[in-house]
């Protein structure tokens, strides 16, 4: 199957790069290509949204706000920034770690588009005080106890991208995929591949999959097992097994070549009409015995695109996506895979195709549903809602390295597609797209985001690259709707070098992202007519000790009356309670908060209760009664 995802693409040999050279050097001569006009019937970006014309720059870029405040950026560690000077010595650094021989002619321009790649911030992770900050040639930790005052506190160069991360108890796990990837860390990878030899030679050095790391001493990260996957891991989920608490497993998607036999036995990509080992069309599973990491290994390779009916391993296709031009394709491989143990559930965004997995056997999951978009390119992450009755998965049209959110880009390509999931089955309701247009010379698509925990609402903060950060309400399915953003103009002025937001996710009062060119940025939520003070205080209530988002966790709020005053203002919102008997309601939890007594709020129940009696909206009627629940048995 073609290769959809650019990134990966590039990535792969050195031959994929001097394609790419050859190519984007010829229009760079020629200038850069006019934009595509919108395809009849579509709707575009919004080239008049205050996002669209923001001033470039590195760190001094125009920015553009609404209920998201910008709390700071940690710029990235000397050893992670490639800088912006296409002859220095780091750019050199990045090229030759893409497998690209230091001799070879390149622009300038050219070298500034897809350099900054190597050294890319990639995915986040949450433990304690500690956040763990993924990047194509390493991981950064950083101390998070005051989001004001986050500091570096680790900071480890291991080559191998995309660096992809996920803790669990004294353990670091992260993806390897590029053939520079070595088994001891080493920064120096391996000699470039002449150009048209095919895949790189094989070397026994060489490492992709995932690695382990013991993290007991947060300081000093030690290796102790690393992986192999015929495919390497582009991405990788943890998952835990409530039944047995002394291993976790992770699901590994491998999105890149499959090496030769040569560097791993059994390897093989054939089709597999003719390769009935071949390790296309599969994932794969890794069981880690928690106390003795050393012992992880492979124990399953289950083949989640079989057809039931004949045992064709290709048994499921894209059904023809626009950017085939309508032709169909096998889906071979999955980009992300979000589990929710809880319901024993997976999605899974796997190229063509969203999936939906059982997942209550961890070594051996089993889809259950399928399903296909000819408006999605490449089906590429999920997320539950916090019920486990609503699905958003992405589509990365373009890779991630494209501009996909100008003015004249569809906005259901590079989309959201929100589907409700009803007895086990996917029920797509609608797309959801940042709305703003972007330039020519910023990389934007939907990408990695996660819940926000406001009760009573679906809302999911999201990074779209150069696009910047969106939150989404997906509450009502049918109707999803933009709450907050945070954007920057682009990195340059005249040229596409890649950056903006790869992660945007929220961790314990907080949203972190994970910005591929600056650093780290910091923001907080601020009020705003769609979001309360209330709504976001209640959000702060929930602490997660841990927090992977690929692994979904349910949220429970507590009985805390700032919980039931964020219900009350969604009720007041929406008109299911008068503004009079929402004032009394808040009014009495206010005096039961100073007095930490909720013996007077017996007449704030009879109110609520009759509202709920009279409601005609089953939500609103659930909003009622958890405020109900809250006023019988507050805690303070």
């Amino acid at each position: 199957m073609k290769n959809r995802n650019l990134s990966n693409a590039l990535l792969s040999t050195a031959v994929s790069a001097f394609v790419f050279i050859g190519f984007a050097t010829v229009a760079l001569a020629q200038g850069p290509p006019a934009p595509p006009p919108l395809p009849p019937g579509m709707t575009g970006s919004n080239a008049n949204d205050p996002r669209a014309h923001l001033k470039a720059g590195v760190f001094d870029a125009g920015e553009a706000a609404l209920g998201i405040k910008h709390l700071g950026l940690l710029k990235k560690p000397s050893a992670f920034d490639v800088g912006t000077d296409p002859n220095s010595p780091m750019v050199a650094k990045a090229l030759t770690s893409l497998g690209i021989p230091a001799d070879a002619k390149i622009p300038a321009e050219l070298k500034m588009s897809f350099a900054p790649l190597a050294f890319a911030n990639s995915d986040i992770a949450f433990q304690g005080n500690y956040l763990f900050l993924g990047n194509f040639y390493g991981v950064n930790i950083y101390n998070i106890a005051d989001p004001n005052k986050a500091e570096l506190v680790t900071s480890m160069p291991c080559p191998g991208g995309q660096g992809d991360v996920s803790v669990f108890k004294n353990l670091l796990f992260m993806s390897v995929e590029m053939p520079n990837g070595r088994l001891d860390c080493g920064e120096q990878g391996f000699p470039p591949q002449p150009q048209g030899s095919g895949l790189p030679a094989a070397d026994k050095d060489r490492f992709r999959g995932v690695r382990i790391f013991d993290i007991s001493d947060i300081r000093a990260p030690k290796q102790v097992a690393a992986i192999q996957t015929c495919r390497g891991s582009h991405t990788h989920t943890l998952v835990p097994d409530p039944k047995d608490p002394n291993n976790i497993y992770v699901y590994v998607s491998g999105t890149s070549f499959v090496r030769q036999d040569a560097e791993m036995a059994g390897c093989s990509g054939g089709t597999p009409d003719k390769d009935p080992n071949t390790a296309l069309f599969r994932i794969d599973v890794i069981k880690v015995p928690v106390a003795a990491p050393q012992d992880a290994k492979i124990v399953a390779s289950p083949r989640v695109f079989i057809d039931p009916r004949t045992g064709a391993y290709n048994g499921l296709s894209d059904g023809g996506s626009h950017a085939n031009k309508g032709k169909a394709e096998d889906s071979d491989q999955c980009h992300d895979i979000t589990v929710y143990p809880e319901i024993g559930l997976a999605a899974g965004a796997c190229s063509g195709n969203g999936l939906l997995l059982d997942i209550r056997d961890p070594a051996n999951p089993k889809r259950v549903d399928a399903v296909n978009d000819p408006n999605y390119a490449y089906w590429h992450s999920a997320a539950f809602s916090n019920d486990g009755k609503k699905v958003v998965f992405t589509d990365e049209w373009g890779g991630g390295m494209g501009a996909r959110c100008r003015a004249t880009d569809p906005n259901v390509w590079g989309a959201d597609a929100i589907f409700d999931l009803v007895d086990d089955k996917l029920k797509f309701q609608s797309y959801y797209k940042m709305p703003a247009a972007q330039t020519e010379q910023e990389n934007c698509v939907a990408h990695n985001g996660s819940l926000v925990p406001v009760p009573g609402r679906d809302l999911k903060v999201q990074a779209w690259y150069q696009g910047g950060i969106s939150i989404m309400d997906f509450t009502d399915t049918s109707k999803p709707f933009e709450i907050a953003y945070f954007d920057r103009g682009p990195v340059d002025p005249k040229t596409l070098v890649l950056g903006g937001s790869w992660s945007a996710y929220w961790y314990n009062g907080n949203i972190y992202s994970s910005e591929i060119a600056r650093g780290l940025d910091i923001f907080e939520l601020s009020p705003t007519k769609f979001l309360s003070k209330n709504e976001i205080d209640a959000a702060k209530t929930v602490h997660l000790p841990e927090w992977n988002v690929q692994s979904q966790q349910r949220i429970v709020w507590a009985n805390k009356p700032v919980v039931a005053k964020a219900y009350l203002d969604q009720l007041e919102r929406s008109n299911a309670i008068s503004a009079k008997d929402a004032a009394k309601v808040r009014k009495a939890l206010d005096i039961a908060e100073r007095k930490k007594n909720g013996n007077g709020l017996a007449k704030s129940v009879a109110i609520v209760e009759k509202a709920s009696a009279a409601s005609k909206n089953a939500d609103a009627a659930a909003r009622l009664n958890a405020v109900a629940d809250i006023l019988r048995k507050p805690v303070f």
